[in-house]
């Protein structure tokens, strides 16, 4: 199988396979459609390799019926490949930001207690794949500090995948990040009023 090359190769003292083995941390934003689909894609690859993944699913509704969960489920259970397990932490759709009723948690605080148990996992080394779903909305609104998520994954032990997907991932996040793919739209069904449909939206 061919093998893409690198155009530069720093001067960084590492070899070839030091470099190529190194964590990354990948960002998927942008108004297009496609940024969870690749990253629950990335997670099926990462699966395949035999690795351990934590999907830590913010902001969507954990009512909502993802696909890629019951796939991703079925097979980390299947003992073929890596275990797989789905965190589901937020509280409704990002545009639709529902008030809680009395004496239930807010979302902020439910979304800084998913983030708290990111902190933990990473700390543990208890996945090789993460899937931060939706996470770059919460940097975005302030809910958690993007100063804080940096260090965090500057500072994560071992070798641990992080991909954060959601729109308007915060500058100082992207420019720390390896990987940022910034999903455009040319087209979308939505334009001529059509709705979300099964087998495509979820």
């Amino acid at each position: 199988m061919p093998q893409g090359k690198p155009d530069v190769v720093p001067d960084d003292g590492l070899t070839t396979r030091q470099r190529r083995n190194r964590p990354l941390v990948m960002v998927h934003t942008g108004i297009g459609k496609g940024k969870s689909t690749a990253a629950f894609g990335m997670a099926l690859r990462a699966w395949n390799q035999g690795w351990p993944v934590g999907v830590f699913q913010f902001v969507k509704s954990a009512k909502w019926k993802v696909g890629e969960e019951n796939a991703l489920k079925v097979l980390g259970a299947s003992g073929e490949g890596g275990t797989v397990h789905w965190h589901k932490m937020g509280e409704g759709w990002s545009w639709i930001q529902r008030p809680t009723a009395e004496g239930e948690q807010s979302h902020e605080d439910k979304a800084r207690e998913g983030w708290e148990q990111v902190k933990r996992d990473l700390a543990a080394g208890t996945y090789r794949f993460y899937v931060l779903d939706e996470f770059a909305y919460l940097l975005h609104w302030g809910w958690i500090d993007t100063a804080e998520v940096i260090e965090v994954l500057r500072d994560r032990p071992g070798t641990q995948h992080v991909v954060i997907t959601g729109r308007n991932a915060p500058r100082e996040l992207q420019e720390f990040a390896d990987l940022v793919t910034d999903m455009s739209k040319v087209r979308h069904p939505m334009d001529a009023g059509q709705k979300g449909q099964r087998g495509i939206e979820w």
